[in-house]
Order: C-alpha cells, then sequence, then structure tokens
C-alpha cells in the first residue's frame, strides 16, 4: 500500500513539475523592428538565437516574440490582451517607445501608454520589464532627455524591471549596423543575443 501511494506521488511529480516549469518561464517580447529582425530572416534575429542558445542549454525559458517592425506603444496596447489571453506569459518585455520618439509623439502619452502597458501585464500576474531606449539627438537635447528619461520614470512608478538598451554596444559601429544606420545587422545579432542573454537573466534573478 505504502509502496503504491509513493509511486503515485512520485508520478504526480514528474507530471507537475514540468508543466509548472514551463510556466514560470514564458516571456513575451513587446518590441518593435530591432527585435522582429528587420532586414533579415527570423531565424538570423537575436530573439530566434537567444531561444536556440537556451535550447542548447536545456534552459527552461520559451520565449515569445510579439514583436512588429513599425510598432509604437498604443499599437501594442491594441493588441496586448490578445496576446495575453492567446500566450499566458509569466513575463512580459517591453521594449518599445523608438517609434513613437522618431515620430516626435508627446511624451506624456508615451508613459501614458507604458504605464498602460504595464498594468494590463501584471493584471494577469506577470512580472514586466521595461527597457530603456534611446534616439538620436535630433530632436534636441530636451525631448530626448524626456523621453529616456521616461522609462526609468515609469518602472519605478510601477514597481517595474528597468532593462539597459541592448543596442548600445553596436550602434556606433558602422559595420555592426545595416544601410539605414537604425538597424543591427546580421553580424550584430550575436552580440545582441548575448546582451539579452545576460540581460533576462539578471531580470529573472532579480
Amino acid at each position: 500500500m505504502m509502496y503504491s501511494i509513493l509511486r503515485f506521488i512520485f508520478v504526480l511529480l514528474l507530471v507537475i513539475k514540468p508543466l509548472t516549469a514551463a510556466a514560470d518561464n514564458k516571456i513575451l517580447i513587446l518590441g518593435d523592428s530591432l527585435s522582429a529582425a528587420y532586414g533579415l530572416k527570423q531565424e538570423q534575429g537575436w530573439v530566434k538565437l537567444l531561444q536556440d542558445k537556451y535550447d542548447a542549454e536545456q534552459v527552461n525559458i520559451q520565449l515569445v516574440n510579439a514583436s512588429i517592425s513599425g510598432e509604437t506603444t498604443g499599437g501594442a496596447l491594441r493588441r496586448l490582451n490578445s496576446l495575453l489571453n492567446e500566450f499566458q506569459p509569466s513575463h512580459v518585455l517591453i521594449e518599445l517607445g523608438g517609434n513613437d520618439g522618431l515620430r516626435g509623439f508627446p511624451i506624456k502619452k508615451l508613459q501614458d501608454n507604458l504605464t498602460s502597458l504595464v498594468q494590463t501585464s501584471k493584471q494577469t500576474g506577470a512580472q514586466v520589464a521595461i527597457m530603456e531606449i534611446h534616439i538620436p539627438p535630433n530632436y534636441g537635447p530636451r525631448y530626448t532627455g524626456m523621453f529616456t528619461e521616461s522609462f526609468a520614470t515609469i518602472a519605478n512608478e510601477t514597481n517595474s524591471y528597468l532593462m539597459p538598451f541592448f543596442v548600445l554596444k553596436v550602434a556606433t559601429d558602422k559595420s555592426l549596423m545595416q544601410n539605414d544606420n537604425i538597424h543591427p545587422n546580421k553580424t550584430a545579432q550575436p552580440i545582441l543575443r548575448d546582451e539579452m542573454y545576460k540581460s533576462i537573466n539578471d531580470w529573472l534573478k532579480d
């Protein structure tokens, strides 16, 4: 009798543990062209390369890439509920705002949208990280300064994790950028993968 009970418990743990582990490490990436492998094949982008690295290391992390080239915070907000319902992520990474800034959107609108993205995600129980985004200085120091500061401000106000901008190490090297000097090229993707490998690990351990 005791043997049967122990055997039942052992089998139950084998079933429950993988399901729990999978649920604990599903990361929904809400990004723009920087995460959508703009100008490249999907398998060449940093998200796929990072997933391959996790798989090779047998690390139980699943990346769900919901990034769209040209996406704004407002556009992502309109898609978010559907994505949360479909994928039920344990974590949400917000890599957005660049297109808002490049289009000169009001800072207040950017902050409101980021706040809504965080709050909507947290209502499902997901942990949230906001990536700090940088834009070129074309719009003047006042706008660009307020823009960059917005991400730390909202992360602080919503008790979210602030993640460093992952493109900084490659953005100043033309050999790592596509001809538009905005999007990293194929050679840069493994560098971005390694940056995000560290940033995500730091986030998950926080």
